[in-house]
């Protein structure tokens, strides 16, 4: 399959996408919390082939081990949401 050309997604309306998905209680965009910096997510896989798709899933998926001891439980939000944040996240994670 081919990549998923998708639009950029504003600073200003992700905040309320994270806000509303609450992933501001483990996540901040330029320090480790809980889980790890949301720009530090983003320099890590920047250069996957398809970062939105891997990104998106690993969101609702969880996981654990790749970033500590800590396990990100499965994230029950909706897969437009999911794909807005991990756009986010390949276009550098800015606020």
């Amino acid at each position: 399959a081919g990549a998923v050309v998708t639009a950029p997604v504003a600073a200003s309306d992700i905040m309320d996408v994270l806000r509303k998905n609450t992933c501001l209680a483990c996540h901040a965009v330029d320090v480790k919390v809980v889980g790890p910096a949301f720009k530090d997510v983003s320099h890590k896989y920047q250069k996957l082939p398809d970062v939105v798709g891997y990104l998106a899933g690993k969101i609702r998926s969880g996981g654990q081990g790749l970033w500590g001891a800590v396990a990100m439980p499965p994230q029950p939000l909706s897969d437009a949401d999911a794909r807005r944040i991990a756009q986010w996240l390949a276009q550098g994670a800015t606020p």
